[in-house]
């Protein structure tokens, strides 16, 4: 049985099946959509997935396109976050980069990716999710300018670009590398994965081309 949490002397096991119903509507929206697409989601297989009657579903996301818009929202927040806390790491920037080319492996096997170019598709005809799309994407490119102010701070001029410049260039590699990806582009045509590594490796010729010597004791 669930135990009662007690808040302000007030049970809050009403709040707890709130948040678990909405959760469980996400997780099925998510399989739905990795499984039908988002032209071919359907609200009530993701309430009968779900195991909800289509009305809860109606209730607290109003409708398919306030269900995806959660899902990416909730998915969104959560990577950028776990992104945030990578690049705020005492490492040099080119072992960030290699693993933020990880993190895509995993979020190409985790379905984020598909789920990612869903919600850009949706947003080319629907003004609302689109809305949504460039918000939340916008805060990539804000960390990914951060992190190039950075490299310009330790290892002088970026040359022609402005740091959201270099921005715009590296997120929109990973964005259409990541469509690509979804299509089945792969080595001997389009060597995609090695592409992107062979960034990290020039990084690491400039960082260690600016790093003071080692000199021997």
């Amino acid at each position: 049985m669930r135990p009662i949490k007690m808040v302000n002397g007030r049970r809050s096991a009403v709040v707890d099946v709130v948040t678990d119903t909405r959760m469980r509507i996400i997780d099925a929206t998510r399989r739905r959509l990795l499984a039908d697409g988002y032209a071919g989601l359907s609200t009530r297989k993701v309430a009968e997935e779900a195991g909800v009657p289509l009305s809860q579903l109606h209730y607290h996301f109003g409708s398919k396109g306030g269900l995806i818009i959660a899902l990416f929202t909730e998915e969104n927040d959560r990577l950028l976050e776990r992104q945030t806390e990578m690049y705020a790491q005492d490492k040099p920037l080119w072992q960030r980069y290699e693993q933020a080319c990880d993190f895509l492996e995993d979020d190409l096997e985790s379905g984020y990716v598909r789920v990612l170019q869903e919600m850009l598709a949706a947003g080319w005809s629907n003004p609302e999710i689109g809305d949504v799309v460039r918000d939340l994407l916008s805060r990539w490119y804000v960390l990914l300018a951060e992190v190039a102010r950075e490299a310009e701070r330790r290892f002088g001029s970026l040359g022609p670009f402005t740091p959201e410049e270099i921005a715009t260039l590296v997120a929109n590699a990973f964005i259409g590398s990541e469509a690509l990806l979804l299509l089945g582009f792969e080595r001997p045509v389009m060597p995609i994965r090695s592409a992107l590594r062979r960034i990290g490796v020039l990084i690491r010729e400039r960082e260690e081309a600016a790093s003071p010597p080692v000199v021997a004791g």
